[in-house]
C-alpha cells in the first residue's frame, strides 16, 4: 500500500564515465536528461536506489 508522500529527484551530473549498473539505476528512476526532475513515491526501494547514485542525484523534499 503505497503512502501518500513523495519525492522529487534531479540529475545533478552526468552518468558517464560511471559503471553501467549506475546507469541503469538513473534511468529507472526515468531520469534521462541533465536538470530534469522526476516525482517518485518515497517506498524504501527508491530510497535505496537514491543511496546508490547519490553522488549523481539531489533529492528535493
Amino acid at each position: 500500500m503505497p503512502s501518500g508522500k513523495t519525492i522529487q529527484i534531479k540529475l545533478v551530473r552526468s552518468p558517464i564515465g560511471y559503471e553501467k549498473s549506475q546507469k541503469a539505476t538513473v534511468k529507472a528512476l526515468g531520469l534521462h536528461k541533465m536538470n530534469q526532475v522526476v516525482e517518485k513515491n518515497d517506498t524504501p526501494a527508491v530510497r535505496g536506489m537514491i543511496d546508490k547514485v547519490s553522488h549523481l542525484v539531489e533529492v528535493i523534499e
